[in-house]
């Protein structure tokens, strides 16, 4: 689906540095400074229209939430969302995610959320997938230590693959949900795509995942 340009986004995104944290990389190592209260910092990589990142902020106030989305024609729609909802400890960023390691030093973040990333399903598309290799050494990176990756999915290939990635990094497998929604689960914050998805019949598959200190 093409996505449709909204060529007013990035002033509106300037416009409210409130809300979108402006030069993130000033940030690195201090994020307790960005928000009214030092508390832990949760992430999420491809917030999309921010449901779900707002959804966990104010289930959650004594946690610290970014939502991060490289398309400003996307995070346009969270900001909105985060303006009605005026939620003090969640901030947005309109970044690339596979760049990390530029706004966020060891232990700055206690938890990253993965939720319908793109599968990229072509073998040769392989290293662009969040559940890499490559991304896992960066998560491990940021996160305090033993942090953990929660990570949610209607695609059964790419669940497949993230758990074998899991398990090859020496990740400990905390939760799986092969249907979460058929099942025991408590406090299920749906994105967007996932209650859009979920209504039509599709599994949803969710996992939490933590890193094992070395």
């Amino acid at each position: 689906m093409r996505l449709r340009n909204k060529p007013w986004a990035k002033a509106k995104l300037k416009e409210y540095a409130d809300f979108v944290i402006q030069e993130p990389e000033q940030h690195r190592g201090k994020w307790g400074e960005v928000f009214t209260k030092d508390q832990p910092l949760h992430i999420e990589i491809g917030t999309g229209k921010g449901q779900f990142i707002t959804g966990m902020a104010k289930a959650n106030p004594d946690m610290n939430y970014i939502g991060i989305e490289l398309q400003e024609s996307v995070i346009v729609s969270a900001l909105d969302r985060l303006i009605e909802e005026n939620l003090p400890n969640c901030k947005l960023m309109n970044v690339n995610g596979a760049e990390l390691a530029k706004y966020f030093t060891s232990g700055d973040v206690s938890r990253i959320y993965l939720n319908f990333s793109d599968p990229w399903p072509k073998t040769r598309h392989e290293k662009r997938r969040l559940t890499f290799a490559s991304f896992l050494k960066v998560y491990e990176s940021i996160l305090v230590k033993n942090g953990e990756i929660h990570f949610k999915t209607d695609n059964q290939g790419l669940f497949e693959y993230s758990l074998i990635s899991f398990s090859h990094y020496g990740m400990k497998l905390n939760y799986l949900s092969l249907d979460l929604h058929n099942s025991d689960y408590e406090g299920n914050i749906m994105t967007e795509y996932e209650e859009k998805f979920s209504l039509r019949g599709s599994r949803i598959f969710r996992c939490e995942v933590q890193f094992m200190s070395k």
